[in-house]
């Protein structure tokens, strides 16, 4: 499909990666698969953790909402299965309190691991209580209505990243990356390299090894100009 933001679609059945392969991301993180990928798939950093200290990824099932109407979340939950997460984003810019804890309950019930979505949620100190991950863009509790349709499982244009239903979601303190779906694989072997490079480099780091020699700078840093001397009366030499 081709049209973001089409109103009016229910897409029934998606493609969703295998439990091992998100179990995967799961322990990369944010920060790490978002390198592995080249840097890309970071949702604007408006979008934040309501908790800390917890690592999700699921596959995404996207819902595009109206402003200030939270009738799709309903439709959603009926397409959710265990693992997923719930991605949404309205029409255009708007943070009512789209989600609480009622939504929540009815989320776990299917067993999706969160929610995701430029948008307001309120009842945060429930939702931290009941153990249900939420990445948003802020806390009102404005409330919502229910009177006019969007869409389930369709593209859609997500705090700057376009998502797919059933990209790979990973989120955490750091935030929220995509990851394409038919590239989930190619980037999880990709963040496991970059672990493993990284707890090389940390290895170093403990004995005492300086970045400036593990990642030799020393030699870029003096083409640069920069110069080390002994005291500021030197440069009046």
């Amino acid at each position: 499909m081709s049209d973001i933001n089409r109103k009016g679609i229910v897409v029934t059945h998606i493609e969703r990666s295998d439990p091992a392969l998100l179990a995967r991301f799961q322990t990369f993180g944010v920060a790490t698969t978002h390198e592995a990928q080249g840097r890309m798939g970071l949702l604007e950093h408006r979008v934040r953790p309501i908790q800390q200290g917890v690592t999700i990824a699921g596959n995404a099932i996207t819902v595009l909402v109206s402003p200030g109407d939270n009738w799709m979340f309903h439709v959603a939950v009926e397409q959710c299965q265990p693992g997923d997460v719930l991605l949404v984003t309205p029409t255009s810019p708007c943070y009512d309190g789209f989600f609480g804890d009622l939504l929540a309950t009815s989320l776990q019930a299917r067993g999706v691991v969160a929610l995701v979505g430029d948008i307001g949620i309120r009842d945060s100190q429930t939702l931290r209580e009941m153990s249900f991950p939420v990445w948003s863009s802020l806390v009102f509790a404005q409330g919502t209505v229910k009177e006019t349709i969007g869409s389930v499982n369709v593209p859609i244009i997500c705090a700057g990243q376009l998502v797919h239903p059933g990209d790979i979601v990973v989120a955490d303190d750091d935030g929220v990356v995509i990851v394409p779906l038919q590239k989930g694989a190619w980037v999880a072997d990709a963040a496991q390299q970059r672990l493993i490079q990284e707890e090389s480099k940390r290895q170093r780091l403990s004995r005492g090894e300086l970045g400036l020699d593990i990642y030799q700078m020393r030699d870029k840093l003096s083409a640069k100009g920069l110069q080390y001397i002994r005291s500021l009366t030197d440069l009046n030499d």
